[in-house]
C-alpha cells in the first residue's frame, strides 16, 4: 500500500470539493506542518475531533509504534496550517497532557472506540495535539 499516493489523493480531492473516496469528508482536515529537519511543509489528511473553537487531532499513526512524522514536525514547530472545510487558517499546536489530554481522549474513544485499539497495538500513549485558530 503506498500511504503517499493515497494522501496526495484524498488532498486533491479534499481540495476539489468533492467527496473524499471512502471517507467522510466532513470528519477530515489537511493539516500543514513545517519538516523539523528539512524546513519544508508537509500537508497530511487526517480526522479530527471538534473541541469547541478548535480542533483535536491524534497521532496514532494507525496503531503504529512510532508517532506519525507530522506530530515530531508541530512540536518542533508549532505553527501550523489547517484546511477544514472551505476554510484555510494558521493555527497554533499543543500537545494535550495530564487531565486535559485524558479528558479528551475519554472523548475521542467513546465516539471513535478503534483509537482504543490503535493505543493497544501501539503501546504507547496516543498524543491528542489541539489546533487552535492563529
Amino acid at each position: 500500500m503506498d500511504i503517499k499516493a493515497i494522501n496526495d489523493r484524498v488532498i486533491e480531492q479534499f481540495r476539489a470539493g468533492g467527496e473524499v473516496d471512502g471517507m467522510h469528508r466532513e470528519r477530515l482536515l489537511l493539516l500543514t506542518t513545517t519538516g523539523a529537519r528539512t524546513g519544508e511543509t508537509h500537508t497530511t489528511p487526517m480526522m479530527f475531533h471538534p473541541d469547541g473553537d478548535r480542533v483535536l487531532v491524534m497521532a496514532s499513526n494507525a496503531g503504529a509504534a512510532k508517532a506519525p512524522d507530522w506530530y515530531a514536525n508541530l512540536v518542533a514547530n508549532p505553527s501550523v496550517g489547517v484546511e477544514k472545510g472551505n476554510e484555510t487558517y494558521p493555527a497554533t499546536a499543543t500537545v494535550l497532557t495530564g487531565d486535559e489530554r485524558a479528558r479528551s481522549w475519554a472523548e475521542i474513544t467513546s465516539a471513535y472506540p478503534f483509537f482504543v485499539e490503535h493505543e493497544q497495538k501501539a503501546n504507547r500513549e496516543i498524543p491528542v495535539v489541539a489546533l487552535t485558530r492563529a
